[in-house]
């Protein structure tokens, strides 16, 4: 059996709730704790289905061949109308007008592992 450990975030770091018009980032700190895969995935608030935007997935995973990563092993993920650029790959689109959230999943996390050992930060308003 798989056990997954989930991260729901509502707001940002200033408790205001996420916007679809506003740019934000992520940061997951490095040694994320998951054995298998990790993923971040953003849910349209009104109707809680995985939003609907022109791009195919709106999710960043640790499995994608495309994922950045710091030298440090931390990963930033981006949300927001417009893709940032250099960091396109890490990238969630929303929409405007619209409220969201996110979860971040984690996959087949270490056995002994504790949330005292590792959380991810708060989502940042990028201006």
């Amino acid at each position: 059996m798989e056990v997954e450990l989930q991260y729901k975030l509502i707001c940002d770091d200033a408790g205001k709730p996420l916007i679809g018009g506003k740019n934000y980032k992520f940061h997951l700190p490095s040694n994320i704790p998951s054995m298998s895969f990790w993923s971040v995935i953003v849910y349209d608030n009104q109707t809680n289905l995985i939003i609907k935007t022109d791009q195919p997935w709106p999710s960043v995973f640790s499995s994608s061949k495309k994922l950045l990563v710091n030298p440090d092993g931390s990963v930033d993920a981006y949300f927001g109308p417009e893709a940032p650029v250099k960091n396109e790959n890490n990238w969630v689109k929303t929409n405007p007008g619209k409220g969201w959230y996110m979860i971040l999943r984690l996959y087949s996390p270490p056995e002994h592992w504790s949330d005292e050992n590792w959380k991810p930060n708060d989502i940042e308003e990028v201006k």
